[in-house]
């Protein structure tokens, strides 16, 4: 009897061994599988926005777009994609509602291959897709990294923005963020995990910057797919060696002296961008702060609602000041 207990023992741990790497192994086929089958679309199908993509100065460029009617720029941040803005595009009222895909982000993220994808850069991407576009003057809407992008447009590009609207944004010194600054300081190792590692990771970050668990979850389905693929750690490590408080901080003189309406939105509990950056951002710009009560940083899907209230009211103002301009030159 002790023998045989002797020989369950040596072959249990095998076998353990070995189920459990056949899990691992079923699981990973699974996740590259239903990455495979996501892959078929640029964006999450099922979704009632159109999809576009051009290339624009030798770089393939991805949007989504939604409606008719005063032409509005969403830009989203890290570690998300366009359809961050996807609960709020549809509750915009009379707006042609484009939504942007940052240059190595997202679903893009291997066109930063070789190439600067700074925030600053981001705006110089944005602003030659405008221009291609043949769009005219548009409202322009950032969330995190997004809002970077959108004040540098603003204040080096005038003539390209008719509106601004900031959301829970990076601005002057308020980031990188610490966990961000973790991570870019050992993207050396970054760059060489395998995606099941990245993910947990920044799921992480997701869970803290989301006030409702359910949103979250369905949050880190759409955008952490884009760090599912073969070389994830790769774009990561290129997205966040690419962050420069600089890009920032060498526009905030320029920010008194917009003559848009403007409107800041924050989310009262951000853990990432503190409120008083809100509270700096609207006094340089001539607003108040609308404030998102209980609200964390990711509430464009948190808080949709709310968040198009906010932005419904700045297009008023737009199409009001239009109405005046034209009337003024007739």
């Amino acid at each position: 009897m002790k023998e045989s207990r002797n020989s369950f023992r040596r072959w249990i741990g095998p076998a353990a061994a070995i189920g459990a790497g056949l899990a691992a192994f079923y699981m990973v086929a699974r996740t590259r599988r239903k990455a495979a089958e996501v892959r078929e679309s640029h964006f999450e199908p099922n979704w009632e926005l159109d999809e576009r993509s051009e290339v624009v100065d030798g770089v393939r460029m991805h949007w989504l777009e939604h409606g008719h009617g005063t032409p509005i720029v969403l830009i989203h941040g890290i570690p998300t994609s366009p359809l961050l803005w996807r609960k709020v595009m549809p509750r915009l009222r009379h707006a042609k509602v484009y939504a942007w895909e940052m240059v190595g982000y997202g679903g893009s993220s291997g066109e930063g291959e070789g190439r600067d994808i700074s925030v600053a850069k981001q705006a110089d991407y944005l602003a030659a897709w405008l221009r291609h576009m043949g769009i005219g003057t548009v409202v322009l809407a950032g969330h995190d990294l997004g809002g970077g992008v959108v004040q540098i447009v603003a204040a080096r590009h005038p003539a390209l923005c008719s509106g601004l609207f900031l959301v829970d944004a990076i601005c002057y010194d308020s980031w990188p963020i610490p966990t961000v600054t973790a991570v870019r300081a050992m993207r050396m190792v970054v760059e060489r995990m395998p995606a099941v590692v990245i993910r947990p990771m920044l799921e992480l970050l997701l869970r803290r910057g989301h006030g409702n668990r359910k949103v979250m979850r369905e949050s880190a389905a759409l955008h952490l797919r884009n760090y599912r693929e073969p070389g994830a750690g790769r774009a990561l490590a290129r997205q966040v060696g690419s962050l420069d408080v600089r890009d920032t901080l060498d526009v905030q003189e320029r920010l008194p002296h917009l003559r848009i309406p403007t409107r800041v939105v924050w989310g009262a509990l951000d853990p990432f961008q503190k409120p008083r950056y809100g509270e700096r951002l609207a006094h340089d710009l001539g607003t108040r702060v609308v404030w998102i009560s209980g609200g964390r940083h990711f509430i464009p899907e948190d808080r949709p609602s709310e968040v198009a209230d906010a932005l419904n009211d700045l297009l008023r103002e737009v199409e009001a000041e239009a109405a005046r301009d034209i009337g003024a030159s007739a």
